[in-house]
């Protein structure tokens, strides 16, 4: 029996430490197939330069890089360096890169404003007469101006999307692949490496380039770009990773000659460029012969031409192909490299469920005034592309510095944290605007505008905004607003208006008399804002207009008429800029009554824009009549004037009742450079007018016409054109105008 068991035993314990030897072999042998040799492979750094739009070209040496099976040990960037760093590390292949820039409006991104539709009511009644960038920021200290000309809130939120924020926070210590990435400390003059913390919030530093985008504010630092202390942070990659070789693309821009240095952006880039090629020397003196040195024939490719990345990412990749002899001594084989690249990859994340949404504390605004314009809710999956819109939106009112979001997940719920840092700079300012109008039929105009605005007086979100102009229409308003309740729904609003001009009055072509008139009024109204779209209002208005006779060939008698009235008015605007529009649409109602005047007055207006490919057709149509009564000289309908019966001067027709339209079509034949806004256009137009009980001696038919031709469009100054209007009876007008009036 004991042999038996013996016998038992010795034979399946053999085959049990057979069996067991087995599996452990086919184990290993999987294992040496599947998980790569990385450890006896030479640690390899990838160090990307900073080079604006020429950075582009690093995604094209890592296609070379991937297609050859080349992993890394670690990536190090600066500025465009570091978003193609940062992206690389966060898993993006460069196919992804490229689909996403592909995607991306470089010209929208570096303008932070929204459209113009999308501004709230008091934002937009702001920008119809005042350049926006000209605020200059009141203090207790003295006087700011902002920090740089964009924010970079649309870059930033880019990068959000970038690198996958939009599903969770993602941090550089968390990334598979290690990375840094390279910015500057402003207060100090010293290197700022972020090797943890916000990826998408180190990539915006890495890019502030000085005067053009706000410092980024980190842990008590103001950082800028990078390439100011270290545009090729070979350094760091030895640091952060202890690589064998470093494989090093540098980008950086070559220096202009001093006569082509004129402007302030042309100014900003030679300077940085200057300090850019002093470090990087320093970092390609410390190369071994061992290392690779790449340096992209991008010749005089502008760091500013982002729409056109993907010609410097071929640069790139054919640049990368002239070393293959010396990187195919890296490559690894096919399974290795994917096992590595597996870990690395960014697969498809299913849409986050919000659980809470927290918006960030405010020293001066109501948090409700946050909340009625984010649109996203608890309970429901996250709308990353309506955030944006609405963060946009928040961000066009003026009052805030920076909006943002992040997204984390704690005790297994998703908090949605809405991140808006007010204005440090001020929440009172002064704005100013101009405008210098000449036509062929008139004097020159000229004019010079200032105002003053003090926002957020009380937790409803009082204002005071004044304006002063000097020039040829010397004027001044002022109004308080006082919303009613916190989401700013219902508001009052008292108002005082003065300005005098001088009106022309015509007969049959001919000038026999100049008017200066003085309109004053004092307003009290009672009004709701309708959302993004406009604001309907009633009002009790106090009239104080004189008219007194300058210049008359006639003696035409000299007014003055004081009286008051009810008025009702609505304004809807959703064009996308206020001048030129490309798309959208406005309109105006409007009724006076004023029994003591004895007279009722009807206006409106409608306009629309709609793009055709490169052009744009766009109409305008208004009207004004009498209800009951005539209306008195000075608030009759005027036309005459640029796109307003252009063959015309100003003001020329006076009516009681007048119906005016036009049709025009643009062709958009230049675009205006990263971070300002507009376009130029080559327009044509027809106009038609019908009036009637015309005040002045213009002979008119039943319909007057008109046509024009202009070269136009929006400039960082304001609107400006140049156009010539016509109409039978060989009458014209010659127009020339900068800035809004």
């Amino acid at each position: 029996m004991n042999f038996f068991r013996n016998f038992y035993l010795k034979k399946y314990s053999l085959n049990f430490y057979v069996i067991v030897f087995f599996l452990v072999f086919c184990n290993l042998s999987h294992a040496q197939t599947s998980t790569p040799e990385i450890s006896k492979h030479p640690r390899i750094a990838l160090v990307l330069g900073g080079g604006g739009a020429r950075g582009a070209a690093h995604i094209g040496v890592l296609e070379v890089l991937e297609r050859e099976r080349i992993p890394l040990a670690c990536v190090v960037g600066t500025s465009m360096g570091g978003l193609t760093a940062g992206a690389y590390a966060a898993g993006l292949s460069p196919a992804q890169m490229r689909e996403q820039l592909d995607k991306a409006d470089w010209t929208n991104l570096f303008l932070d404003a929204a459209d113009y539709a999308q501004l709230g009511f008091r934002k937009k009644r702001v920008t119809r007469r005042f350049l926006s960038g000209t605020e200059l920021g009141v203090t207790k200290s003295g006087y700011q101006i902002k920090p740089g000309m964009i924010s970079g809130t649309k870059i930033k939120l880019f990068f959000n999307l970038l690198v996958g924020a939009d599903y969770n926070a993602r941090n550089i210590e968390d990334l598979t692949l290690p990375l840094a990435i390279v910015a500057t400390d402003i207060g100090t003059g010293e290197k700022f490496v972020f090797k943890k913390g916000s990826l998408p919030m180190a990539m915006r530093a890495s890019m502030s380039v000085p005067g053009f985008m706000t410092p980024v504010d980190y842990e008590g630092h103001k950082l800028v770009d990078g390439g100011l202390v270290d545009n090729l942070p070979v350094d760091v990659a030895r640091e952060l990773c202890n690589p064998d070789i470093i494989i090093a693309v540098n980008v950086g821009t070559t220096l202009k000659p001093a006569e082509q240095v004129s402007s302030l952006l042309t100014i900003t880039t030679q300077m940085i460029g200057i300090l850019a090629k002093q470090n990087v020397a320093h970092s390609v003196k410390s190369l071994t012969p061992d290392d690779i040195y790449l340096t992209p024939a991008l010749g005089d490719f502008s760091p500013a031409d982002f729409s056109e990345y993907s010609k410097a990412a071929d640069i790139g990749k054919r640049s990368t192909e002239e070393q293959l002899e010396k990187l195919r001594l890296y490559s690894v084989d096919e399974s290795t490299y994917a096992a590595w690249r597996s870990e690395k990859n960014n697969p498809p994340k299913d849409p986050v469920h919000i659980d809470q949404i927290v918006i960030s504390p405010l020293h001066r605004q109501s948090p409700d005034y946050i909340a009625k314009h984010i649109q996203q809710k608890t309970d429901a999956v996250f709308n990353r592309e309506q955030l944006e819109k609405d963060l946009i939106r928040i961000y066009g009112d003026g009052f805030y510095e920076n909006v943002d979001y992040n997204i984390e997940t704690r005790n297994a719920k998703n908090i949605l944290h809405v991140d808006v840092q007010e204005t440090t700079w001020s929440s009172d300012y002064f704005t100013f605007g101009f405008d210098i109008n000449n036509e062929y039929m008139r004097d020159t105009n000229f004019d010079l505008r200032a105002a003053y605005r003090s926002t957020w007086l009380n937790k409803y979100g009082g204002e005071f905004f004044g304006t002063a102009d000097l020039g040829s229409n010397p004027g001044v308003e002022a109004e308080f607003y006082q919303p009613l309740n916190p989401r700013q729904t219902y508001f009052i609003q008292p108002s005082y208006y003065r300005r005098s001009e001088v009106l022309d009055i015509y007969s049959n072509d001919k000038k026999i008399a100049e008017y200066d008139v003085s309109r004053n009024y004092s307003d009290l109204a009672l009004g709701r804002n309708l959302g993004i779209y406009g604001q309907a209002k009633i009002s009790w208005r106090e009239y104080d207009i004189k008219s007194t006779s300058d210049v008359s060939e006639i003696d035409l008698g000299n007014f003055h008429d004081k009286f008051g009235g009810g008025l009702f008015d609505v304004f809807i605007d959703q064009r996308n800029r206020l001048h030129f529009p490309s798309r959208g649409w406005s309109g105006r109602l409007s009724y006076f009554d004023s029994k003591r005047q004895g007279y009722g007055k009807l206006s409106g207006e409608f306009n629309i824009a709609i793009p055709v490919d490169n052009f744009v057709l766009a109409s305008r149509t208004s009207y004004t009549r009498s209800t009951y009564g005539a209306l008195p000289f000075a608030d009759a309908a005027y036309l005459g004037g640029f796109l307003n019966l252009s063959a015309y001067a100003s003001s020329q027709i006076i009516a009681d009742n007048a119906l005016y339209t036009h049709l025009r079509a643009e062709r958009i034949i230049g675009r205006m450079p990263l971070g300002f806004s507009g376009d130029l256009r080559l327009g044509v137009g027809l106009e038609g007018a019908k009036l009637e009980n015309a005040y002045t001696f213009t002979t008119s038919d039943e319909w007057l016409n008109s046509a024009v031709i202009y070269l136009g469009g929006e400039t960082p100054l304001g609107p400006a054109y140049l156009g010539i209007g016509f109409s039978q009876h060989q009458r014209f007008n010659i127009y020339m105008q900068l800035g809004a009036n």
